[in-house]
């Protein structure tokens, strides 16, 4: 993959992520994503790490917090 392509598939993903592959995989700014990295994780914040100044996310952890928030989303469907 070439420093200009975009991971938009999910296999393309590296194992620990940055807020530019997290935006490019949810089609949403960068600001947002380090907004969400800020939430708390029991409202909904992205988990993080940091190294240095960085922030980084595990692949895994991006994994289940996207099925988190597609659970809450249907849950909250079947409500309204």
């Amino acid at each position: 993959m070439t420093k200009k392509d975009k991971y938009t598939t999910w296999e393309s993903l590296p194992d620990v992520l940055t807020a530019k592959h997290l935006s490019d995989y949810l089609s949403i700014s960068r600001r947002r994503i380090y907004e969400l990295f800020q939430i708390s994780v029991e409202y909904g914040g992205i988990p993080n790490f940091e190294i240095g100044a960085s922030k980084r996310v595990k692949n895994s952890d991006f994994k289940k917090w996207l099925s988190l928030r597609k659970q809450e989303k249907e849950e909250q469907l079947k409500v309204d």
